[in-house]
Parts: C-alpha cells; sequence; structure tokens
C-alpha cells in the first residue's frame, strides 16, 4: 500500500512496510521515494492506494500538475471547506484517477494565493479580493524577476544599468539583500566569478580599487559623510570674552613641523633669565572655546582624531576652528603654556613648571624642509651660522639631551635597553615616507620619498613634547584630576593602553604621560587640556569645576572609544599607504625590481617605500637579510602581489632602535611614544 502526506510543505508518497493499530489509531512504517525510513499516524495521511506503483504516481503527477488551470479549480471550488477527493472529483470528474488527485494535492499546496490550507488535505478557496490582491503580487513579482534577470545580464556583459547608477555605491557599501538590484548583483558575481567590487569596478560604476577602500571607511565610520557641517562653529562674542581675558605672553615662540602640516598644535620658546633660561612649550588651546558637551565637543567627540591618508586627511574639527587656534605664524594665539626653567648645563629644574593660559605670539613657523640640513652640533655652537633661533636651537638642544638621558635610566631600571639619540646608521629603513600625488595626464601617479628620523630637530620636538606630556600628567597626577593617561606596563598586546588614573609609562620612562600636544587633532589631548584649563585657572579647587571628575563614568567610555577609534584610523592609513605603494610598483610598469629587507617569519619590506610583502623564501634567514626581488601580479582590491626572488645578499646588522619624535602632524603613534 501507498501513502500520500505532506513533510515540509511538500507533497509525497510512501509505500507502506509494516502497520500496527487499527482505525483514528493506525500507523504505518512506511520507506519514502528518497529511501528514507519514516513513520506515519493516520491523522498525517491524505490518500491510501495501492496502484499505481509509488514512483509511477508521482511521475504521473508531477505532469499533470503542470497542466492544472488553478483559476478553473478555483471557479469549481465551493465556497465552503472541501476535501482533496472532492474538488478532484469535480475537476476532473467522478473517475479521477489516482495521478490526477496526487496531481491536484501538489497544484493545490502549492497555490496560497489561490487556496487556503484548512488541515490535512483539506482547502477553502480564497476570496474574491484577497484572490485579486495576491495575483497582483506575484505578477509584480514575476515583472521583478524579469528585471532581475536582465539586470543580471547587463552586468555580466560589463553594462552598469541606468537606474541603478545612483545606488552603486550603497549596493556595494550598506546593500538591502531584499532588493532585486543586490540580487542581481550577486547572481552576476556568481555567474563571473567577481567579487562585488571587482564587477562594479569593470562595469564603471566605482572609479577604482581606491574608491573602493575609501568607501568601505567612510561608510563605516563616516556613514553621513566626512565634511563638516558649517553651521557648527566657534562663537566670536564669546571667543572675544575668552580672549581678553588671557594675558600676553613675553616670548616669542616658533614651531617646528614639516610643510604638509597644516594643524599647529604646539610651539616653543626660550627666554633668558638669571642663571639660565625658561622653555615655554605652547599648545594651541581650543579648550579655551571649546565646552564639553557643545556642538564642536560633539563633532570632536564622534570622530575622536583627525584622519591622515595619503593625498588627503579628515580633520576632527572644522578647518574655521583650526585657522582661529592653529598657531600660524604672525599674530598671538591662545595657548597654554607650559614653563620650566633650565640651568646652563640644560638641566630642567622641574620644581619650577608653571601653567598658563595666555595669548602667545607666534614668531615663525619653521619648517623641517628649509633649515633641518643647516642644523648641526657644529653649526649650534657656531655664531656665523646664518639659519633662524640657532640659539635658541642650541639651548633647547643641549636640554633634550639631559630629559634623553634621564628618561634612559629609568628605562634601565625597568629592564629594558636604553635608546641611542639620534641617527644610528644611515642604511637603518626609513620610518617616515611623504607620499605626493599628483595628476598627470589624467592618471594619479604617486612619489613616494623616505626620509630618516633622529635628527637634531627631531630629537628637540620629541623631548620636548614628551616632557609636556609627562609634565601634564603629573600636574593631573597630584592635584587628583582624572585624565586620559597613556599607560606602558609589563608585556603583551595591551601593555600600552589609555586609562583614566594615572600610571607609568615604562617604555619611555616616565612616572605619568598623558598626550595634550595635538588638542587640534585628537580628542583626548582636548580632553586632557579642559582638566589642564581648569587647573590653571581655579588651582587646589580645580576639582570642584573641571569637567570630569574622579571616577567619571563618561571619560571611562571616552578612553575606551579613543582607543578603538584611533586604532581603525590608524589601520586605514596604512591600507591606503599599501595601496600607494603597490601603485608605485605598477606605475611604470606591470612589474618592478626591488631591494627588500627580512624582518620576521618571511614578512619583509622593500626598502624604498614602507611595503610589507610575506616572502617565504626568507623565512629561515637571519632578520635584515636583504634581497633582490622582482614584484608584479598586483592586485589593488585585495592589496597584494606576487614576489619572486632574485637573489639573496649576505646578512646585514640590525640598526640599533633610536629615539623617534612625536610629531604634532603624525596620526600614528611613534614607537617611542608609546
Amino acid at each position: 500500500m501507498n501513502l500520500l502526506y505532506e513533510e515540509g510543505g511538500d507533497i509525497k508518497i510512501a509505500t507502506v512496510q509494516s502497520a500496527s493499530g487499527s482505525g483514528d489509531t493506525e500507523s504505518w512504517q512506511a520507506t519514502s521515494l528518497s529511501g528514507k525510513k519514516i513513520k506515519l499516524k493516520t491523522k498525517e495521511v491524505w490518500l491510501r492506494f495501492e496502484k499505481p506503483d509509488a514512483q509511477a504516481a508521482m511521475d504521473e503527477a508531477n505532469t499533470l500538475t503542470a497542466d492544472i488551470d488553478l483559476q478553473f479549480l478555483w471557479d469549481c471550488a465551493p465556497d465552503e471547506e472541501f476535501g482533496l477527493v472532492d474538488v478532484a472529483h469535480e475537476y476532473f470528474g467522478s473517475q479521477a484517477s489516482i495521478a490526477q488527485q496526487v496531481g491536484l494535492a501538489i497544484a493545490l499546496q502549492g497555490a496560497p494565493v489561490y487556496f487556503r490550507r484548512k488541515g490535512r488535505g483539506r482547502f477553502q478557496r480564497a476570496p474574491q479580493e484577497q484572490l485579486q490582491a495576491g495575483l497582483a503580487a506575484l505578477e509584480r513579482k514575476q515583472k521583478e524577476l524579469e528585471q532581475q534577470v536582465a539586470w543580471q545580464q547587463e552586468l555580466v556583459e560589463g553594462t552598469f544599468p541606468e537606474v541603478l547608477k545612483s545606488l552603486a555605491k550603497q549596493l556595494l557599501f550598506s546593500p538591502d539583500k531584499n532588493t532585486s538590484a543586490y540580487k542581481a548583483l550577486v547572481a552576476a558575481c556568481t555567474q563571473t566569478g567577481e567579487s562585488p567590487a571587482q564587477l562594479l569596478i569593470r562595469c564603471g560604476a566605482i572609479d577604482s580599487p581606491l574608491a573602493y577602500h575609501q568607501g568601505m571607511f567612510l561608510k563605516s565610520h563616516f556613514p553621513n559623510g566626512s565634511d563638516h557641517n558649517p553651521a557648527i562653529s566657534i562663537d566670536q562674542s564669546a571667543y572675544a570674552s575668552t580672549v581678553a581675558e588671557l594675558p600676553l605672553a613675553q616670548v616669542q615662540a616658533f614651531s617646528i613641523d614639516d610643510a604638509g602640516t597644516t594643524e599647529i598644535d604646539d610651539a616653543l620658546s626660550v627666554t633668558p633669565i638669571d642663571g639660565g633660561h625658561r622653555v615655554g612649550i605652547h599648545i594651541a588651546a581650543p579648550g579655551l572655546a571649546i565646552t564639553k558637551d557643545d556642538p564642536l565637543d560633539q563633532v570632536a567627540r564622534n570622530r575622536m582624531s583627525t584622519v591622515y591618508f595619503p593625498g588627503d586627511k579628515i580633520t576632527m574639527l572644522p578647518d574655521s576652528v583650526i585657522e582661529q587656534f592653529s598657531l600660524d605664524e604672525g599674530i598671538p594665539r591662545p595657548a597654554l603654556s607650559i614653563y620650566v626653567d633650565i640651568d646652563e648645563q640644560g638641566i630642567a629644574n622641574r620644581d619650577s613648571l608653571q601653567m598658563r593660559a595666555e595669548m602667545v605670539p607666534m614668531a615663525a613657523n619653521l619648517r623641517l624642509e628649509d633649515i633641518e640640513h643647516l642644523v648641526s652640533e657644529e653649526s649650534l655652537l657656531d655664531e656665523g651660522a646664518n639659519y633662524p633661533y640657532r640659539k635658541e636651537l642650541a639651548t633647547l638642544w643641549q636640554a633634550a639631551k639631559h630629559l634623553h638621558a634621564g628618561r634612559q635610566e629609568k628605562r634601565l631600571a625597568n629592564g629594558l635597553r636604553a635608546e641611542q639619540l639620534g641617527l644610528i646608521d644611515p642604511n637603518a629603513l626609513a620610518r617616515d615616507f611623504h607620499f605626493q600625488i599628483r595628476d598627470v595626464d589624467g592618471v594619479k601617479r604617486v612619489e613616494i620619498v623616505p626620509r630618516q628620523r633622529g635628527s637634531i630637530l627631531d630629537t628637540i620636538v620629541a623631548e620636548w613634547m614628551i616632557f609636556c606630556n609627562s609634565a601634564s600628567g603629573q600636574l593631573l597626577a597630584d592635584h587628583g584630576l582624572p585624565g586620559l593617561f597613556r599607560t606602558q606596563k609589563g608585556w603583551g598586546p595591551l601593555r600600552t593602553r589609555m586609562q583614566t588614573t594615572p600610571g607609568p609609562h615604562e617604555g619611555l620612562g616616565l612616572d605619568y604621560y598623558a598626550w595634550c600636544t595635538s588638542p587640534l587633532r585628537r580628542y583626548s589631548d582636548l580632553v586632557n587640556q579642559w582638566q589642564l584649563i581648569a587647573l590653571a585657572k581655579h588651582g587646589v579647587t580645580a576639582k570642584m569645576v573641571a569637567p570630569f571628575p574622579p571616577r567619571d563614568a563618561t571619560l571611562m567610555g571616552i578612553a575606551a572609544d579613543f582607543e578603538s577609534c584611533y586604532q581603525a584610523y590608524g589601520e586605514f592609513q596604512d591600507r591606503l599607504e599599501k595601496y600607494w605603494c603597490l601603485r608605485w610598483i605598477t606605475q611604470d610598469g606591470e612589474s618592478k625590481s626591488v631591494y627588500v629587507r627580512h624582518l620576521k617569519e618571511g614578512m619583509s619590506r622593500v626598502e624604498l617605500v614602507p611595503l610589507h610583502l610575506p616572502i617565504p623564501e626568507l623565512a629561515t634567514h637571519p632578520r635584515m637579510t636583504r634581497a633582490e626581488v622582482v614584484i608584479a601580479d598586483v592586485d589593488l582590491l585585495q592589496l597584494s602581489a606576487g614576489v619572486r626572488v632574485l637573489e639573496i645578499e649576505a646578512k646585514a646588522d640590525a640598526p640599533e632602535k633610536a629615539i623617534e619624535p612625536e610629531s604634532s602632524d603624525a596620526p600614528k603613534e611613534d614607537a617611542s611614544s608609546d
């Protein structure tokens, strides 16, 4: 005997092997057409029949189902609930065969628009209004399917449908997976074997792999766009009132940055005093005009940092705010200044620390490209040397060497190796690079210029900014004010972190370290500046008026958010630097012969550019082994390339690590400042 039943919405037939019970409690052990052993009860069975054979009945039923007129069947069916056999007699006649009944069961089960399911083998036809609505929906769905197929074919052929052009970025970066457009894109990718990004670039919907990398980042971190709202700016009346209260500093300050720096956060001054000099570290002070929870604070808190990448940047604060507070030369600028006295030998007296909010006259913006090659140990002592601020730089350099030496003593006490000052090996791998991207005859070309760190000017900036961050951390700690402290202790992946309570930074050899020298581009520095301004204005009562009191949960949240955001921005910069390095490889041909240095575990770096690539052939060689390779098969979407080794040279000695500056315009944390 054969049984007709429904399983998972499908009509099936099984052949009985054995039976038990009787009447309503009868059950069967049966074998389905697929060979599956099942147990069926009376209430689950629609029909019982001996002939024809189960497979023959199902094959004939599937053929008959295609010819069943559902509209005619609906017309034949009664208004009230009906059974399968009853309607089969209405449609096929009183001699309806088993195959016809099975075919009708398949048709009824698969036509919910026409018939409602009311139980085992029982149905009721849908009301006229619902039927018309359902048929209209089916027609729309069919048209959508036809449109989807047409779009799929266009995409496969390399043409992006005109009506979808406005949705290109949405399809790639934040698609609605239920739309016909997305289904067409996925189907086309399956057919061609391409990724969505590859297909959209081939079709011209996305300009280039660069647009893809940038779009993915913007979608994650700037879903509403990276432009600032022009309506959000500094209240000029409040700014004027704040500035009017600030005293004018009796200094002539100057900054030291590279030519591309537009957010000048910090400057230095040197003033002669009895027995030595007074050094001023002057930090741009947007915290004087931006207050916690105001619109500009919300902008800065959402962004957390300026995003740097080759060829452009996304600023944390609007350009109008940066222009107003950047320490540009020519006029006094509002700043938070830390002063320390040094003796004739250049040794700083930490007990002389002073902090003031004031207007600082900006005498000059020195650019590294203009004077770095002129500054040397000899020229700093040469009265006839002709470059600006020679005497001041000589004083700062002498003191910087003492600051560095003091930190190394603590590094040694922490069980770390002392860092050597200045350039150690002129053949060492460069770590700073300037990416210059030009449009040449409609094609973008990149020039990557390496720059070795460790010059005298680098060290002056690094040591005095580290000193400023250390002194700021000490002032916050001494007065019980929370802040965003950068700490490093022990070993492991999480040894360096941001926290709201003071702690040592063993890598730098400091008891306290709080980022505060870049408030125009890092939110952590702006937060710390608010706390320091409260301290500068209110002294020992600062805890009562500071924006963030001790154990403030909001500040803890900011610390966590800043860490994750800053890391994501750094990864994006790394990603685009790798993109432009690969463009540099291919812009004069499909392949390029270059020299690399092995670092560890088969990962090597190209000498001329900051491009890291896996080269398994070098995995067993010592660190800094040099090899000549050919780089080809560059994939700008996957950011990968094939490498063929031409020659492996003898091992080069690894250079000692030198101190590196904490640049006021570098988004990445330098190894020395971490």
